[in-house]
């Protein structure tokens, strides 16, 4: 009887011995998997692809959007829901563009309103930055001036117009006022959110390492609020490029030559609707290009610095 229980037990054993070294491997095979799968993250995808498909496949989402705002619009334009005169064809707008570009104008007008957005926007960047740094390094700066920035940022640019005209009256110091008052804010606002994301142990470690003052900001704190401040500067841009529009379309002289925004008001002035959507047509166009061609390559450069994004 002991006997029988005795070898009942070192069966019992054997199992549970067998069981647990049987374990083991499923374990390992575990760990192996969750080691290679850690292995695949660091792993950078090369897609391998020919560059023309590669482009075709990024190429293809907007192009398929695009025909089919074209494919609504002409639809639109067949049924008339509106008279023709009040909306024209794609057509009639593309016939519109082109007479411009034969007459050798179309450029001048997109230069003279990038030109004058672009040089808004740096002189915006050059404000916008310390003024950014201060009010979220500063308490008592930020406790008074900070509600101020967003309440600032919130209001529409056209609203600075009728002040600045009656300040600078009908010149350029106009137009620069009104991207400013709407650029400035969104820039500041930008980076203070990314100052206020900055993880206190990297402050503390950019003071134990000697990085204070300027060295600390440009060492430190810029760099690691870069993503808010990168955000603030691409709304900065939406800002400035918005005020420049709302700027051009009141500020109209002779001497202050002819953007985007004073073409959509001489279109208006003359009642035609392609040369009115024509020049909304330009302003779409310059606003996504400046975003596909600058702000996107760099976020993704950043982005991909921080490992948020895989290179693919």
């Amino acid at each position: 009887m002991a006997s029988t229980e005795t070898g009942t037990t070192d069966t019992a054993s054997g199992t549970a011995v067998t069981g647990a070294a049987g374990a083991r491997p499923d374990g390992a095979a575990d760990l192996a998997g969750l080691e290679a799968g850690l292995d695949a993250l660091d792993t950078t995808v090369t897609d391998r692809r020919p560059w023309l498909r590669r482009l075709g496949a990024k190429a293809a989402p907007p192009a398929v959007a695009i025909v089919l705002v074209l494919g609504l619009w002409q639809l639109a334009y067949h049924f008339e829901l509106k008279d023709h005169y009040l909306l024209p064809s794609p057509v009639d707008v593309a016939r519109s563009l082109q007479d411009k570009w034969l007459e050798g104008t179309l450029l001048d007008y997109v230069w003279t309103s990038v030109s004058r957005g672009a040089l808004g926007f740096l002189a915006s960047v050059v404000i916008g930055t310390p003024l950014g740094l201060i009010v979220a390094r500063v308490k008592p700066v930020r406790a008074a001036i900070g509600p101020i920035l967003s309440g600032l940022q919130s209001l529409p640019s056209v609203a600075w117009v009728p002040a600045a005209i009656i300040w600078f009256g009908l010149s350029d110091a106009t137009i620069y006022a009104v991207v400013l008052l709407g650029a400035v804010p969104s820039i500041a606002n930008g980076l203070v959110s990314g100052v206020d994301q900055i993880s206190p142990l990297y402050l503390r470690a950019g003071r134990t390492i000697g990085a204070r003052g300027l060295t600390g900001v440009r060492h430190v704190l810029l760099p690691a609020a870069l993503p808010g401040y990168l955000a603030g500067l691409k709304q900065g841009w939406a800002f400035s490029w918005r005020s420049l529009m709302a700027a051009e379309l009141i500020v109209n002289a002779a001497d202050l030559g002819t953007g985007l925004g004073q073409l959509l008001e001489q279109g208006r002035e003359l009642q035609d609707m392609s040369w009115v959507l024509s020049a909304i047509l330009l302003i779409l166009i310059v606003g996504i290009g400046i975003e596909l061609l600058i702000f996107a390559p760099i976020e993704r450069r950043v982005l991909r610095s921080r490992g948020l994004l895989v290179k693919s």
